[in-house]
């Protein structure tokens, strides 16, 4: 019944004399486009990205509800529900946020909970380094998906994530990523010329991301564990986050992959921690990395990242160079609505046939490799090619998991001592 849509459905009526009444044999909700019932939703993650897309997607539906939550740390729950229900920013919204005691889960598995309940979509905004399991459980489970990117931290992750990708689309599920800049007018409409010749043939690619530091655990508690510890302070772990250059630079190498309609087929990358200190707090991440991907028709993309502290300089911008001029990703369309906005709006279209199908999972899997190639190329100080980072044996993910686990983190990579495995 998933795959059957409000149109192949009225005309294979109407082919065997059943017409609209044929209608009242199935329930409507199980056909995509069939009426505009309201959905449920479930958040899995409610740190500060899982609350605000818990935000977006209500600000954007009015027929959607938020019913179950579900996240390792109950104070991260516990506080994500205040700020939706209470903040007076969220008043529009605070109506349609009905999760009781009952489906409030605070685990390593709470993500099991979310997906043997009645909710029709799940939004995967835990790091990264869980969601090919999660993906994988909510697939499994016949949800509708807003993921997260990027979607994994290790190419056995992606592998992973791209079988259920496969699975999603033969189910006909709606996925939509957190890459919104394909909810982005500005984007959608630039891209479009770009590929229709506004700027001739492309001969190369430039991105940057230059920032400030995401995020960082304001101290250790003495009473975290090491894998506590690695949860409350994600963005300075390998094996959660991923590094810069695939849990941010994602943005910008998405992009160009949107671009060109496909991923490099080689990187040579340069990178290292510049400021970071060789403390507990900092974690075993680089803070800056520089990139040189080649792609199957030899155009070039030169990028760079870095997270330097505050007072240094920033900059987030792209450059497509053409044969007949240049473009900077968003000088050829018109201002839309929020992106962040729009991309969960899409999603409930998406699902209810008032606009087209959509799901995104292999695209951003194929994206998140790409900046794992690099990524395993500045830590090993090797070329590394797409096959490479297919067949990589990487996988970064624990074993076990408890809130008083022991955990060593590996030391910082050094490129000749490093190995891609």
């Amino acid at each position: 019944m998933e795959a059957t849509t409000r149109r192949s459905f009225v005309t294979n009526a109407a082919a065997t004399g059943l017409g609209a009444a044929a209608f009242t044999l199935i329930k409507p909700e199980l056909v995509r486009g069939a009426g505009k019932e309201k959905l449920k939703a479930g958040l899995i993650g409610c740190g500060g990205r899982g609350t605000q897309a818990a935000i977006d997607t209500l600000t954007a539906n009015p027929n959607v509800e938020l019913t179950v939550m579900g996240d390792v740390f109950e104070d991260h729950l516990e506080g994500s529900l205040r700020r939706l229900k209470e903040n007076p920013k969220n008043a529009a919204i605070a109506a349609r946020v009905k999760v009781d005691p009952e489906h409030r889960f605070s685990s390593f598995d709470s993500f099991k909970r979310v997906m043997a309940s009645d909710v029709d979509i799940v939004m995967l905004c835990t790091p990264p380094g869980y969601r090919p399991e999660h993906f994988e459980a909510a697939v499994n489970a016949k949800k509708h998906v807003f993921c997260e990117k990027p979607i994994a931290t290790d190419a056995v992750g992606v592998r992973r994530f791209m079988a259920a990708a496969k699975k999603s689309e033969e189910l006909k599920l709606s996925v939509v990523s957190g890459a919104q800049r394909h909810a982005d007018r500005p984007y959608i409409e630039t891209v479009k010329k770009i590929k229709d010749g506004a700027v001739g043939d492309i001969v190369a690619l430039y991105s940057n991301y230059l920032s400030g530091p995401v995020m960082h655990a304001s101290a250790r508690d003495a009473k975290w564990g090491d894998m506590e510890w690695q949860h409350r302070n994600w963005y300075s772990f390998l094996w959660i986050c991923g590094d810069q250059m695939v849990e941010q630079h994602f943005h910008n190498i998405d992009f160009m992959n949107w671009v060109m309609g496909s991923h490099p087929v080689k990187v040579v990358a340069s990178g290292g921690a510049a400021w970071r200190p060789r403390e507990e707090l900092y974690g075993n991440i680089y803070d800056h990395m520089t990139s040189d991907f080649v792609y199957a028709n030899g155009v070039r993309l030169s990028s760079s990242c870095r997270q330097y502290p505050k007072g240094c300089y920033s900059k987030v911008d792209d450059l497509i160079v053409g044969t007949k001029g240049h473009s900077n990703g968003i000088d050829m369309g018109e201002k839309g609505i929020n992106p962040y906005e729009q991309e969960h709006l899409d999603l409930v279209k998406s699902i209810l046939g008032d606009g087209p199908y959509m799901n995104q999972a292999m695209s951003v899997a194929e994206s998140t490799l790409t900046c794992i190639m690099a990524r395993e190329s500045a830590y090993s100080g090797i070329e590394v090619t797409w096959d490479m980072a297919m067949a990589s044996k990487q996988d970064l993910q624990p074993k076990a998991f408890g809130y008083d686990l022991k955990m060593e983190a590996p030391p910082l990579p050094v490129p000749g001592v490093y190995k891609f495995v």
